[in-house]
């Protein structure tokens, strides 16, 4: 299943005196890109000695960053059932904006993604409203319940590209063990949750401060358990396995030892899990309310390290926006969740920043590496590819204000921080979706 973006008219292009960088090929030079036909006719360092440019549409890249465009994999984008907090329209832009240009929508929607009709319903919608493109992630389990599973072959040539019970662990071991079971026929990728809902009653990190304000603890084996026990279960059925989303060091340290192993383990990190530590809910501070929660300073710099090693192989957004009668609660009652599409970049950036990651690396767990993990032909510069691509300045600071973004909700902690580096254009099937110039 793909995004359609057949109407209108074709334009060729020249990207010129742009630092082209592929983080898969490790290429990384000054030079040009052309685009045809929607796609990536060639690119390199003198292409324009023999070029005739006379009929192409010349855009200067001033010297700034040109990549393959940023592949999300976690994002709840609420359409059907909760447009009052987001649509695909919506978020469609502030993916653009966020120089994202794929994204995989989970499955906790109105009614559950667990259904042909549902996964067509997504593609419908996304043709007919969004920007990007857009590729669902089907149920693992009948309405995300955790007790029957759902179709996974049939979901997969329907056009599912991965299985999540989105914000629920599979908690049942039997069930688990069958969906990786199942989906090791189909070569199909299971990504869990990783949170014990018998260990997951409370609502920040335990410890001194969830003791100090009065906030009921969720301990961090609350996640290791369920990543231990599942990567027991990928030894019996030899299925491919990915955590959606890591927060404790503990468990960084589960998924090192299994890669050691040789299994097909695959880990992903949020934004906010390397940005954030549970500092910033000290005045209950509800818009910091995530799953996993937010958890102490040597687990958010085990995040880093894990990013850095290459333990953790993928950056998401884990956007997951939320209108205000649903956060300005109080903290045990309001729901999880930040948007992150467009700030996941930015807060990326940061540890390229503070020499903490090599660009190459970072790119490439928010372009390479998440789309050859869910089999899409993106995230790499290469002729005869789509011609989906983010321009960016590296070193530019600025400030995020809640109020200037995309997303139709606010929910999120970053109002007034500062960062380095910001997406400026960003093309999907060699259309420009984004323009900071059009912003001002």
């Amino acid at each position: 299943m793909k995004t359609d973006f057949s109407s209108g008219k074709d334009e060729r292009i020249a990207l010129i005196n742009a630092r082209l960088i592929d983080p898969l090929s490790k290429f990384d030079e000054p030079g040009t890109l052309i685009i045809e036909n929607r796609r990536i006719a060639d690119f390199g360092a003198n292409i324009l000695e023999n070029l005739n440019t006379k009929d192409m549409k010349v855009i200067d890249c001033e010297g700034n960053c040109l990549i393959p465009g940023l592949v999300d994999l976690r994002a709840h984008l609420r359409e059907p059932g909760a447009e009052h907090k987001e649509k695909l329209s919506t978020a469609s832009k502030a993916a653009a904006a966020g120089g994202i240009t794929s994204v995989v929508c989970m499955p906790n929607t109105d009614p559950v993604i667990d259904q042909i009709a549902l996964i067509e319903f997504i593609a419908r919608r996304a043709r007919e409203t969004s920007i990007v493109k857009v590729y669902p992630a089907a149920a693992i389990t009948k309405n995300l319940e955790g007790k029957e599973l759902t179709e996974i072959g049939l979901l997969l040539e329907a056009g599912a590209v991965a299985f999540s019970d989105a914000d629920r662990a599979v908690a049942n071991s039997l069930v688990m063990r069958r969906a990786l079971s199942y989906a090791h026929t189909f070569d199909a990728l299971i990504m869990q949750h990783p949170e014990d809902p018998l260990l997951s009653n409370g609502v920040m990190n335990d410890g001194e401060l969830a003791t100090r304000l009065g906030l009921a603890g969720i301990p961090t084996v609350a996640e290791t358990i369920i990543v231990e026990r599942d990567v027991r279960l990928m030894e019996l059925t030899g299925s491919r396995y990915h955590v959606s989303h890591l927060s404790t060091g503990d468990t960084v340290q589960v998924v090192r030892s299994a890669k050691a192993r040789g299994l097909p383990i695959t880990a992903a990190v949020a934004a906010h899990h390397f940005a954030l530590n549970e500092n910033v809910i000290a005045d209950y501070r509800t818009f910091a309310k995530v799953s996993p929660p937010l958890r102490g300073e040597n687990d958010r710099m085990a995040m880093v390290s894990g990013l850095s090693d290459g333990a953790i192989d993928i950056i998401v957004s884990d956007h997951a926006p939320h209108d205000q009668d649903s956060k300005r609660l109080p903290f045990s009652q309001a729901e999880n969740g930040i948007i992150g599409l467009e700030t996941m970049f930015p807060l990326a950036l940061e540890m390229y920043h503070n020499q903490q990651i090599g660009l190459l690396d970072l790119l490439a767990k928010m372009t390479s590496n998440p789309a050859k993990l869910v089999g899409l032909d993106a995230g790499e510069l290469k002729k005869g590819a789509a011609a989906d691509l983010t321009l960016f300045d590296l070193e530019v600071p600025w400030q995020i204000e809640l109020d200037r973004l995309h997303s139709k909700s606010r929910n999120a902690p970053y109002d007034g921080r500062p960062v380095q580096g910001r997406v400026l254009k960003t093309w999907v099937n060699g259309r420009l979706a984004f323009d900071i110039e059009t912003e001002k």
